[in-house]
């Protein structure tokens, strides 16, 4: 009895080494495959590699063309007295011919120029002022019983007035030549000068005033 319940024992534990490994590999086993199944499971994306650039076109190739070829000049030909021929022109131009009559051209007629109004500048009661003259007669020259005849020229302003008397030819008296001028530029009056459009402008006037002993 005691032999054979020891080996009952012994087998009895064998088995339940037996289904106890059985059991352990075969957990094992299902995680092994599940674990595969989850990595296999797993899509790994690969990127995508960049489209490769297109490679351009080489340009055109540009065609250099060859210059035009000019011909060289001819040479010119010595005849027999060493001078040069030259070519005649097979097919020389006409002159034109003048014409027999001369064609009359137009031409513009200036307009004429307008008359000129200028004129110089004129006495106005000659007879009076020169009368107021003679009789302011210097009394230096009375009592010394100077006498003779002055020349002078005076401006006569646009307003008809003497000025900036200058004695011309003088009396040999240098009292009656200042009293001719002093004279002239107090009483004498004129009519002023005109330009060529008529306007009064200034001008000079030439006289002579000769003084006189009754």
């Amino acid at each position: 009895m005691g032999g054979s319940r020891v080996t009952s024992i012994i087998f009895v534990a064998l088995i339940h080494v037996a289904v106890g490994y059985l059991l352990i590999s075969g957990l094992a086993i299902s995680a092994v495959k599940e674990i595969a199944e989850r990595v296999t499971a797993v899509n790994v994306e690969e990127p995508e590699e960049p489209p490769e650039p297109e490679e351009e076109p080489p340009p055109p190739e540009e065609i250099v063309e060859p210059p035009p070829t000019v011909p060289p000049p001819p040479i010119p030909q010595l005849n027999q007295n060493n001078t040069v021929e030259r070519e005649q022109d097979p097919d020389p131009q006409p002159r034109p011919e003048p014409d027999p009559e001369p064609r009359p051209t137009a031409t513009a007629t200036p307009e004429p120029a307008p008359p000129s109004l200028a004129r110089g500048a004129t006495t106005r009661n000659e007879r009076r002022w020169a009368g107021r003259i003679q009789e302011n007669y210097p009394s230096r020259a009375l009592r010394e019983e100077v006498e003779g005849t002055v020349g002078v020229s005076v401006v006569v302003t646009a307003r008809g007035r003497a000025t900036n008397c200058q004695v011309t030819a003088s009396s040999g008296s240098t009292i009656l030549d200042r009293a001719a001028c002093r004279g002239m530029e107090r009483y004498a009056r004129f009519n002023p000068a005109l330009d060529a459009a008529g306007n009064e402008t200034s001008g000079r006037y030439n006289t002579r005033i000769t003084y006189r002993l009754n």
